[in-house]
C-alpha cells in the first residue's frame, strides 16, 4: 500500500505538460542538431546565416538547442524553422513531414489578444465613431472632386490646341505643285537612261543579290519542365555556355555538370560573382540557397526564374546546352 501511495502521488505532480516538455526537448535537439550540422557543412556561420534569413542570432541558437520557449510565438517557430531549412539547402516539406510530431503546432494562443482588441475598438468614443463614419465619404467625395477638376483640365487644353492648329492651318498659304508632269517627266527619262546602260543595271542587281546574307540565329532559353521543385531550361543557337552568378545579399550556390562534377561550391556575399565556362558540357545542374539574393547569367543574358523568389527561396535549375550545329 505505501509504495502504491508514493506513486499516485508521484503521477499527481507530473502533469501532463511537464512530460510533453521534456519530451519536446529531447526530440527538438535532434532537429537542432541537424541544422547545426549542415550549417557547419555549408561553412556557415550564425551571423552569416542571421543576414541571409534575417532572423535574430539568438532565435537561429534557440532552434539548435530546440529552446522555443525564447520564441514570441509557436507561429513563428515554424516560420524559422522554414526560413532555417532553405537557407541551409533542405526542403522545409521534408523537414515538416519528417518532423511533424515533433515540431510545435501552432494553437489559438492569440486569441485572447484578438479578444482584447475588440473590446478596445469597442471603448471607443461616440465622437471618435463619428469621425470614422464620416472619413471614408470625405475621402471619396475628394477623389470624385479631383477627378472632376483633371476632366475640365483636359477639355480647356484640348481645346486649346484645336484652337491653335485651326489658327495654323489658317495662315499657312496653299502650295499648288505640277506633280503629275513631274512624274511624267522622270518616267520618259527612265527608259532612256536604262536603254543607253544595260550593262550597268545588271551589275548593280548582282551587287544586292551578293549584299543578302542569311541571318543569325538568336540565343533562346526557354523553359523545358517545371515541377515545383526543380526547373529545366534549353539553350538553344548559342555558340557558347558561360554561367555567371552575381549576388545582390549574402547567398550559397553550386554549379555541377550533368555528370556530377564541381565546377564550384560556395557562399557569396553582397555584390559578389563567379564565372564558369561550360560550352564543352551538354548540362549544368545549379542548386541556388538563397534565390532573392541571387541572378543567373547565360552568355550575358539574364535568367528569368520560372518559379518568383518569393514563392521558393531555395531552387533546383538544370540547363540543357543544344550546340549549335
Amino acid at each position: 500500500m505505501k509504495w502504491s501511495n508514493r506513486i499516485n502521488c508521484l503521477l499527481i505532480l507530473i502533469s501532463e505538460d511537464s512530460i510533453f516538455n521534456v519530451l519536446e526537448g529531447v526530440i527538438v535537439t535532434e532537429l537542432g542538431e541537424r541544422f547545426k550540422q549542415e550549417r557547419e557543412a555549408k561553412g556557415l556561420s550564425l551571423e552569416q546565416l542571421q543576414s541571409m534569413t534575417k532572423i535574430q542570432k539568438r532565435y537561429l541558437v534557440g532552434i539548435e538547442e530546440g529552446n522555443y520557449s525564447m520564441m514570441p510565438g509557436k507561429f513563428y517557430v515554424r516560420a524559422f524553422i522554414k526560413q532555417y531549412a532553405e537557407a541551409v539547402g533542405l526542403d522545409p516539406d521534408e523537414i515538416f513531414e519528417q518532423y511533424k510530431n515533433e515540431i510545435p503546432t501552432t494553437y489559438n494562443e492569440d486569441l485572447p489578444e484578438q479578444l482584447s482588441r475588440v473590446q478596445s475598438r469597442k471603448s471607443i468614443s461616440g465622437s471618435t465613431s463619428k469621425v470614422l463614419d464620416i472619413l471614408p465619404k470625405l475621402l471619396i467625395g475628394l477623389v470624385v472632386i479631383g477627378v472632376i477638376v483633371l476632366v475640365w483640365y483636359w477639355l480647356v487644353q484640348s481645346a486649346g490646341d484645336e484652337t491653335q492648329e485651326n489658327v495654323n492651318e489658317g495662315n499657312n498659304p496653299v502650295n499648288i505643285e505640277e506633280t503629275p508632269n513631274v512624274i511624267e517627266e522622270e518616267n520618259t527619262e527612265a527608259p532612256a537612261t536604262e536603254e543607253e546602260n544595260p550593262e550597268a543595271g545588271n551589275e548593280e542587281t548582282e551587287q544586292e543579290e551578293v549584299v543578302e546574307e542569311p541571318d543569325t540565329p538568336v540565343q533562346e532559353i526557354t523553359v523545358a519542365e517545371n515541377n515545383g521543385s526543380l526547373t529545366v531550361y534549353d539553350l538553344n543557337n548559342a555558340e557558347a555556355f558561360e554561367v555567371k552568378v552575381v549576388s545582390t545579399g549574402s547567398t550559397w550556390v553550386s554549379v555541377k555538370n550533368g555528370a556530377g562534377k564541381s565546377f564550384f561550391e560556395t557562399t557569396l556575399q553582397k555584390d559578389a560573382s563567379e564565372t564558369v565556362d561550360l560550352s564543352n558540357e551538354t548540362e549544368a545542374a545549379i542548386r541556388i540557397g538563397f534565390v532573392p539574393a541571387t541572378e543567373i547569367y547565360i552568355n550575358g543574358e539574364k535568367l528569368d526564374y520560372a518559379v518568383p523568389p518569393n514563392e521558393r527561396t531555395t531552387q533546383n535549375i538544370t540547363i540543357r546546352y543544344n550546340k549549335s550545329e
